[in-house]
């Protein structure tokens, strides 16, 4: 069977002596060593001022949102992972959606300031398959309007733009480190602002509000990052550099494969150092993408239709036409994807999916 991804395993023995390292203090959670240490070898690798790790990549959208005081209509992009919108709903805040842009994936720039009303207190946009928002532009329209800015780079670990790394960007940048991603902790995540004065206040939130073991700074649920998670997290990242290779390989072969059917692929925005997290394909019809989709599946090959249904859809939100979302939605399909993928798979999927377009 080959899914749309396979969790990155390293050796179990190298996995467990990290693991053991909080084994034998007992120490495994509340922020233990081996947090530290991952915090601070990621906080090196990624270029950043500021990092939180968290148990998970939803948390530190709803902190964000907290912790910037958030109220009323957050701008944000209908083509994501559910936890974008669910996060605005949960925090008691509306989501207003704007259209994205055909090529990129990402909110579409250009039409954010007509959404923009009195009520309008942020922008939290996803960087779509780790392909960078038009991070100036919405920039520009933040500063000028008084808004901040939150962007869901739950996909774009390792990923720069112009030279710096993607979570560099924005009031708050969030990423996951969930078992599907890249880079991974088995369920984690983190939040990243180059605000010191914001970070203490993010860090108070994700540990129950503490300030010190008797004092509360302000409120606070409990997102923390355990220790097996952070000794997962220090078992895969000596690794990295083959698992870039590894996929940069496949979507090469992939890329090359394509370039000459109508499917069409994504476009990564200029100035930017890609992380080949996945590997979307946009069919003509739904028609098509069903059809390739149930062809793959007979061979067990699963690929998956992120994002489906586009968000604007959902039920428990107002409903809103969003044609250029709701129209890539029905018809993106992501390939397999991973470090490990055999060559003789990759090619029985090229083929399999060149055949049913003839």
């Amino acid at each position: 069977m080959i899914n749309v991804t396979k969790t990155f395993l390293p050796p179990q023995d190298e996995y467990q002596a990290i693991l053991k390292r909080a084994w034998d203090t007992g120490w495994m959670t509340n922020r233990g060593v081996l947090v530290q240490e991952l915090e601070s070898t990621l906080k090196t690798y990624l270029g950043v001022s500021n990092i939180i790790a968290t148990t998970n990549g939803t948390l530190p959208l709803q902190i964000a949102i907290k912790a910037l005081g958030l109220q009323g209509e957050i701008i944000t992009t209908p083509f994501s992972y559910v936890a974008t919108t669910s996060s605005i709903v949960w925090e008691g805040c509306t989501p207003v959606f704007v259209d994205i842009d055909p090529d990129y994936l990402t909110i579409d720039e250009t039409k954010i300031e007509a959404a923009i009303t009195p009520n309008t207190s942020a922008i939290l946009a996803t960087h779509v398959f780790g392909n960078p928002c038009a991070v100036e532009t919405i920039e520009a329209i933040a500063k000028k309007h008084k808004l901040k800015v939150i962007y869901d780079a739950a996909h774009c670990f390792g990923v720069t733009y112009k030279g710096q790394s993607i979570f560099n960007l924005g009031d708050v940048s969030t990423c996951s480190f969930h078992a599907t991603k890249l880079f991974h902790t088995g369920e984690g995540g983190a939040m990243f602002t180059k605000n010191n004065e914001l970070h203490k206040q993010l860090f108070s939130h994700h540990n129950f509000g503490h300030d010190g073991p008797e004092h509360f700074h302000s409120l606070g649920i409990n997102a923390k990052m355990s220790e097996p998670q952070a000794a997962m997290g220090l078992a895969v990242f000596p690794y990295m550099d083959l698992i870039l290779e590894e996929r940069k390989k496949i979507v090469d072969i992939y890329n090359k494969a394509f370039e000459t059917t109508e499917l069409k692929l994504l476009k990564v925005r200029k100035d930017t150092a890609w992380n080949y997290s996945y590997y979307p394909v946009v069919f003509k019809d739904e028609k098509q993408l069903i059809k390739v989709k149930q062809a793959l599946e007979k061979h067990s090959i699963f690929p998956r239709r992120y994002f489906y249904p586009s968000l604007n859809r959902l039920p428990y939100i107002q409903q809103q036409s969003m044609v250029v979302s709701e129209s890539i939605s029905i018809r993106v399909l992501c390939l397999p994807l991973y470090a490990g993928l055999a060559i003789e798979d990759l090619n029985q999927i090229i083929n399999i999916v060149k055949e049913e377009l003839t």
